[in-house]
């Protein structure tokens, strides 16, 4: 029930970050505390995949800046 999530390494993110044209600090947010978070032993400034399931799309995919 719960999507893929994953923690990007330096390349993915600074490929991410390029191909948006962001900085990191204006991506959406996780809580460290959160119960994925956790699971996946994130820590506060990694950046997470996440990969759902999509009926009109099939896949999509999301980031998180995991946050204190």
């Amino acid at each position: 029930m719960v999507p893929m999530h994953e923690i990007l390494d330096e390349s993915e993110l600074k490929k991410t970050l390029s191909e948006y044209n962001i900085d990191k600090e204006q991506m959406p947010k996780i809580r460290l505390s959160d119960p994925v978070a956790v699971s996946i032993k994130a820590k506060v400034g990694d950046v997470v995949r996440i990969t759902r399931n999509s009926h009109s799309a099939g896949k999509a995919i999301f980031y998180r800046l995991v946050i204190a």
